[in-house]
């Protein structure tokens, strides 16, 4: 196997294998050793890794962490550097789930729909609870639950927490290390929702190897049961077991669907073979339309991607606006992401679905950092993968088309982002908001830019956008660029658009005060003050303040 995009096999084995000879109990002076040579690695061999937090930062919880080891339980030191270690919110950079889940995890695999975290499948003993909805854990509301062990999560973004971080929330040793439940037991209550009526349950742990999921899904088994109907399969989920890709012509119409769910090769066939063979499909079929599936894809070898792209580029028929769909998801990660990004560079594809787990430009390829006493491993990225400029870099990819599933419909077999791709009618299309508005503005279509601007954000379609970041960045760029009349309307609306974001109204401020539109300027900052006035900004706007009424 390459070095290149550990991920898919390679990841799957980092989350679930445990140290050979990891040990139970250590003295406070050994895990705090344990602590030392971490972070003495981390400042030796990867000080690159502080790139979204500081060292001085890292080093001030490091210091904390080593101060509260001696009032620690094992599976709380356990946490701990798994905390440590997701500080530096790089997905392939981690201590493995298997670490902090080595005493027992309850028997439940949870997925958060779009309407909420659910019970998607259980053990045959708790076969009742399949299908609720999870409101509590212990007696923490589940979505504060979530924010709790976000911590011990190496999130990159909030697909990656919906992709990996919910098995997290079925730890007992991460939900009292984090706070989630006041003591540590193998029991473990949670309050849910069911054909409309309250009730609660109690889990017991079972050993980690007892779970039976792939792609975040429950695989039924004797021991496991899914709450997805299995009288037929959408074809997302078809071959999960036997096949890392496929292919086939949807009934009924002209378009070919195809999964593939890693970039490694399957022991069947090679990438390349598959590319081969869906190729020749192509070329001696109908294919009036293509979607290509990766919502599933966890990564592998980013080189294996070259011959689809070359593939899809010589091929016009189908890589065009409207006959290609490309669908991603909160699993699509590592060398997926890779591919995602050459597919938005040199294809044609409207991109449907949910964000992707990774960043743009990201850490990955790991290396293992054994700790001396514990001998727990964890695993620290040196390789940094850069596609798009550094400017041009983003927490994920986002769709041109956003579409999450709900629990009913996951539950009853229906795929609503397949059928957004079918259904895709192209007639005044906006797939990419911020170009589209980028043309109206420069064409000095003011009263549309703002029309448009104000429409976009509330469409749910566009809903992963961050438009008050956008508005609000392209704002600043041209501002400061020295067009300070375009930069200024820019701001003004992203202030009009978001009237409660006290760094819209900061910025709008700063800018009429350099514009020396003085009473517009008092008059914004004045508001800020007012509307928040412990906000971190308040000091800055008080100052300024006072300077511009001295005048």
């Amino acid at each position: 196997m390459t070095i290149f995009k550990q991920l898919s096999l390679a990841f799957l084995v980092l989350l679930c294998s445990s140290s050979a000879f990891t040990q139970e109990s250590l003295t406070t002076a050994q895990w705090q050793e344990d602590l030392t040579y971490l972070k003495e690695t981390v400042h030796k061999d990867y000080p690159f890794l502080f790139k979204k937090i500081t060292a001085e930062k890292w080093d001030a919880a490091a210091t904390a962490f080593y101060d509260k080891i001696p009032t620690m339980q094992d599976h709380e030191v356990k946490v701990g550097l798994s905390r440590m270690v997701s500080l530096f919110k790089y997905g392939h950079t981690q201590v493995p789930f298997s670490t902090v889940a080595s005493q027992g995890v309850l028997p439940v695999n949870l997925y958060h729909f779009e309407d909420g975290v659910f019970v998607e499948g259980a053990t045959k003993e708790n076969a009742a609870i399949i299908g609720a909805r999870v409101l509590k854990i212990g007696t923490i509301p589940v979505l504060q639950a979530i924010e709790k062990v976000r911590a011990v999560v190496p999130v990159e973004n909030e697909s990656y927490l919906k992709a990996y971080g919910m098995r997290f929330l079925t730890v007992p040793a991460v939900l009292h290390a984090q706070g989630v439940i006041p003591t540590y037991s193998t029991a473990v209550t949670l309050t849910l929702e069911k054909d409309g009526k309250q009730f609660t349950h109690t889990l017991n742990t079972i050993p980690l190897d007892g779970l039976s999921r792939d792609y975040g899904f429950t695989i039924p088994s004797e021991q496991w049961e899914s709450g997805r109907a299995q009288d037929t399969t959408p074809f997302y989920l078809k071959h999960l077991n036997d096949k890392l890709y496929y292919f086939e012509m949807i009934p009924g119409t002209k378009t070919l669907y195809v999964r593939q769910s890693s970039v490694f090769h399957d022991d069947e066939e090679t990438l390349q073979d598959f590319y081969k063979r869906l190729f020749e499909f192509i070329d001696t079929t109908d294919v009036q339309k293509l979607v290509y599936d990766v919502r599933l894809n966890g990564g592998g070898n980013n080189y294996n991607n070259k011959p689809l792209i070359k593939g899809l580029m010589a091929r016009p028929k189908i890589n065009s606006r409207g006959k290609f769909f490309y669908i991603i998801g909160r699993n699509t990660f590592s060398a997926c992401q890779n591919l995602t990004n050459e597919i938005q560079q040199y294809t044609e594809a409207i991109i449907v679905g949910e964000p992707t787990a990774e960043n743009i430009n990201f850490y990955g390829d790991t290396r293992r950092v054994t700790l001396p006493n514990s001998g727990l491993n964890a695993y620290l990225s040196f390789a940094w993968w850069q596609d798009r400029s550094q400017w041009d870099n983003k927490d994920w990819t986002i769709p041109h088309l956003a579409v999450a599933m709900t629990s009913e419909q996951y539950f009853t077999n229906q795929d609503p982002v397949l059928d957004v791709a079918l259904n895709y009618i192209e007639k005044g299309a906006i797939l990419n908001p911020m170009d589209y508005l980028t043309e109206l503005f420069t064409a000095g279509k003011f009263a549309e830019v703002k029309s448009v601007g104000i429409q976009v954000a509330k469409d749910p379609k566009y809903k992963y956008y961050n438009f008050e970041d956008e508005f609000g960045t392209a704002g600043y760029r041209l501002f400061s660029g020295g067009n300070k009349e375009g930069g200024l309307f820019i701001l003004e609306l992203v202030a009009e658009m978001y009237p409660a974001s006290m760094g819209a109204l900061y910025s709008l401020a700063s800018a009429q005060e350099e514009m020396n539109q003085t009473d517009k300027a008092i008059a914004n900052y004045t508001k800020l003050i007012k509307q928040d006035p412990t906000n971190e900004l308040v000091p800055t706007a008080k100052k300024k303040l006072a300077d511009l009424q001295k005048q």
